[in-house]
């Protein structure tokens, strides 16, 4: 119940930021590093992301590819992808620098000895940006996933912001 709840509150915001947004929008790309760590396995991604947004709510979709994958007791474990749609919260506090807040759902897919298998996750996080001029700027971020499965991730994320 907790995670539909949060859910619904993520798109809601999402839907009652879009008309603001509609006036005053501003797109963004993104391309990064990301660390999932679940206390068990430990498994490191390429973090890409598009999403448009207004001063202070926007909406994103976060791709994340494994590309390093983790090894316990000798088997082989590995996140291939996950994909999610968050609600993006920006606080200024500066002219370059600004505070993040997100929240979202996103399915992740790992594979194990060849077995693949997908879990869905509520996730929210907090971040912060610098821009060092008006198009290009520098993003790291913490997300926390909470499986349906009943485990849990931390999410750490460098990227490259890109404005258009």
């Amino acid at each position: 119940m907790k995670k539909a709840l949060i859910a619904a509150t993520a798109v809601a915001a999402a839907l009652v930021a879009a008309p603001a947004m509609a006036q005053d929008i501003s797109w963004y790309g993104s391309a990064g590093y990301q660390v999932l760590d679940d206390d068990t396995f430990n498994f490191g991604a390429i973090d890409l992301r598009v999403g448009g947004r207004s001063q202070h709510f926007g909406v994103e979709l976060d791709g994340a590819f494994g590309v390093q994958g983790d090894d316990v007791l000798g088997i082989d474990v590995d996140m291939n992808h996950s994909i999610g749609l968050y609600a993006v919260g920006f606080l200024p506090v500066s002219d370059q620098f600004e505070l993040i807040g997100r929240v979202g759902v996103a399915n992740t897919e790992f594979e194990v000895l060849g077995v693949t298998g997908d879990d869905d996750s509520i996730n929210y996080g907090i971040g912060a940006q610098w821009s060092w001029n008006e198009n290009n700027a520098v993003r790291g971020d913490y997300t926390f996933m909470d499986f349906d499965s009943g485990g849990d991730a931390n999410q750490f994320t460098l990227s490259y912001v890109r404005k258009f």
